[in-house]
């Protein structure tokens, strides 16, 4: 009697992976994780139900994947600021201004993906709680560096330590995104990072 073998081929995705979590990152950036429907994710990506399941597994590791896209855009003009800087101060003057402009130009008041997901969804999931600290601990690093490094060249007082003074602008720049989201006024936006830099000097 024969033996029929059946090959398991690799599934092949016939759509633009990038495209769909672009699409899928604006809904869930406008409704948050627990108000998006899966149908509010067949609409957005164009995909139906169980390409979505059989491409991403489940909604939240679809979450996880546009966490990681927004935060990855973030890092590039993160990067693009640090170029037009002119010392590690001006760049963390810059950073709070670069999150200014796009405060300003948030016509859905939306705020910061991944500080609403932080106030929505922290120690709800453990792959979430280990994005999030993750996320946490490697803007602390990298705003420690260019304190310390501001400390070194005398554009940041030494009043604090480096490590205290990152988790200080940490807070501040959550803080200030927060409220971003109710406040459209861009000279009372200038005077928050204003008093918040004078502490660094």
């Amino acid at each position: 009697m024969k033996r029929s073998f059946q090959i398991n081929m690799p599934k092949v995705e016939t759509f633009d992976r990038d495209f769909v979590v672009s699409q899928a990152t604006e809904v869930f950036h406008d409704k948050g994780y627990n108000a998006t429907s899966m149908q509010d994710l067949v609409d957005a990506t164009g995909l139906n139900r169980s390409s979505i399941y059989n491409s991403f597994g489940c909604k939240l590791s679809l979450f996880i994947d546009c966490l990681e896209a927004y935060q990855n855009k973030y890092q590039k003009k993160t990067s693009n600021v640090l170029l037009d800087a002119k010392n590690p101060a001006n760049a963390i003057e810059l950073l709070f201004h670069m999150y200014k402009s796009d405060m300003l130009n948030d016509k859905n008041d939306r705020g910061c993906m991944i500080t609403n997901c932080k106030s929505e969804m922290a120690n709800h999931d453990k792959k979430i709680t280990s994005f999030l600290n993750l996320n946490q601990k490697n803007t602390l690093e990298f705003l420690e560096d260019l304190v310390e490094r501001g400390q070194q060249e005398k554009h940041i007082n030494t009043n604090k330590s480096a490590k205290e003074y990152a988790m200080y602008l940490f807070s501040s720049l959550q803080g200030f995104r927060m409220t971003g989201i109710l406040v459209q006024n861009e000279k009372q936006l200038d005077g928050i990072i204003k008093t918040i830099l004078q502490t660094l000097i």
